[in-house]
């Protein structure tokens, strides 16, 4: 049985509380409603957050929206507002360790991999404090000599900002500095789940001297404080992070007002192998891509397709070396695969993989929770003999969970990685760089990795086809994504009025 210490000296004698952050001040709910949070390893309360309402969001999108009309911040100039960005960085690295230990009480992540995300967002920040001082439009000299034409980039507007429980700090680091970076103003909701390290952010900004209503953040559920944000005729832009459903509700809901519309949503990701592979790092790469963050990641690895010649050896070393995996406590520093977010989701990954044995898959490893006092994990799971038309084969899980499918060819390969309606990442890994390209090149994903899985930089867009969401993140056009362009077109010298007749007919 799994031994979890629920005394262990990181864990709050008492729950963290937290406010609001509204037009620059720290307030309470408008409802007398709390969100509590306890830790999914631990089970021991770690934080508590203010229900937000929808005059709660009401609040902090007209805080934003005066900000952005009558504030200093869209007016300011791109060193300046760089500055803040740059401040908010160092300040990000200086609380570093406060803000892992939050993602990891609230989420059940390990403490190590936390550690490195927050590392990863601030260096996000630094990326988005380059990029304001890079935004410029264009000029064309070339239209006459009695026109100058100017197309120039103003800032979006105000920009509702959600972002799921899976990584907490990391992807509103991927949103909100970018947007700050081209001038806009932000109204932010976390993950009920795990709001703690944002409202942490919120301290951060103001230290770093963000004007009061540029970046708000309202915790409670999606359905009372999201609803109203993306529905909110002041919201000029939605940028989300979650599921594929709640994406298409999203959409469907910005429609109506014509919102911009940001999507990171679901995914199904493949990895390749072929049979000349390295097939060393590749199996390291096949256990890192489905057991990182305990599966519960929109980019997880958690389809392998296989060559079938190496594909019983592959997939028993696997198997093998999925035993080994550390499965346990997220505050201990071994620990690899930690906690699962709730109950209700440790059921679906459960019944995800109970689905494929009815269906004729086998269970080669794991399937079900680990035996334990008190948290919720689960085994690290290998299910092989999976077909495409299986629910495991199509689905996101969601979870540490390995389907196995078998191809011959490349093009069968292909039209395996293509047979989900996701296309977020992929991986291929074979020492024939022509193998590689080919599948790289059919393969309809956002990224592909060719001999490597899950690295990511800030200079790289990050995003995907089909139900996997709309737009990029991250790049060099991640501030220019929350822009409009304005054409002004000058004239010089007289201008004939169009009514009184030409010379040559008068």
């Amino acid at each position: 049985m799994l031994t979890i210490d629920p005394h262990h000296p990181l864990l709050p004698k008492t729950p963290r509380r937290f406010g609001l952050l509204i037009d620059g001040a720290w307030r309470p709910a408008q409802g007398p409603d709390l969100v509590e949070r306890a830790s999914p390893a631990h089970e021991v309360p770690v934080t508590a957050y203010p229900a937000g309402t929808a005059a709660d969001a009401e609040a902090a999108v007209m805080a934003a929206r005066r900000a952005f009309d009558a504030g200093p911040w869209p007016r300011l100039k791109a060193s300046e507002r760089s500055r803040v960005l740059l401040r908010a960085a160092d300040l990000i690295e200086r609380r570093a360790e406060e803000l892992a230990l939050l993602d990891t009480l609230e989420c059940g992540k390990p403490l190590a991999q936390a550690r490195g995300e927050v590392d990863a967002a601030a260096d996000l920040w630094r990326y988005a404090a380059a990029l304001a001082r890079e935004l410029h439009g264009d000029a064309y000299a070339n239209l006459g000599e009695a026109t100058l034409g100017v197309v120039v980039r103003e800032p979006m507007g105000v920009v509702a900002i959600i972002t799921p429980w899976n990584f907490p700090f990391l992807i509103v680091s991927q949103k909100l500095p970018f947007a700050l970076a081209a001038g806009c103003t932000a109204v932010v909701k976390p993950s009920e789940l795990t709001s703690g390290s944002t409202l942490v952010l919120g301290e951060i900004l103001l230290e770093a001297g963000l004007p009061p209503g540029v970046a708000n953040v309202v915790t409670g559920l999606g359905r009372e404080v999201g609803a109203a944000m993306v529905r909110h005729p002041a919201v000029d832009m939605i940028s989300f992070t979650g599921s594929t459903a709640v994406g298409k509700m999203t959409v469907a809901a910005a429609a109506e007002s014509l919102k911009r519309v940001s999507m990171e949503l679901g995914g199904k990701n493949p990895q390749l192998v072929f049979a000349d592979a390295d097939l060393e790092p590749a199996l390291d790469a096949v256990l890192f891509g489905v057991y990182f963050n305990a599966g519960e990641c929109c980019n997880s690895g958690s389809r392998l397709l296989v060559q079938r010649e190496i594909a019983e050896t592959f997939v028993g070393e696997v198997v093998a070396r999925s035993r080994e995996v550390p499965v346990g406590d997220p505050l201990d520093e071994r620990t690899k695969v930690g906690a699962i977010i709730s109950s209700e989701h440790l059921g679906k990954i459960e019944d995800f993989v109970a689905g494929a044995a009815d269906a004729g898959a086998e269970v080669r490893l794991g399937g079900k929770r680990l035996a334990t006092e008190r948290g919720r994990f689960m085994a690290p799971t290998v299910v092989a003999g999976v077909t495409p038309e299986m629910a495991i084969a199509r689905e996101e899980v969601f979870g540490p969970v390995l389907s196995v499918l078998t191809f011959d060819t490349v093009d069968e390969a292909i039209a395996l990685a293509n047979g989900t309606s996701y296309g977020l990442s992929a991986g291929v890994w074979s020492r024939d760089y022509d193998t590689c390209l080919r599948a790289a090149r059919g393969i309809r994903a956002g990224t592909v990795w060719l001999n490597t899985f899950m690295d990511g930089f800030a200079e790289l867009p990050f995003g995907g086809f089909g139900e996997s969401g709309i737009g990029r993140e991250l790049g060099r056009h991640a501030a220019l994504d929350y822009t409009e362009v304005k054409t002004l077109q000058m004239h010089g010298g007289p201008r004939t009025a169009w009514w009184l007749p030409s010379p040559e007919n008068t």
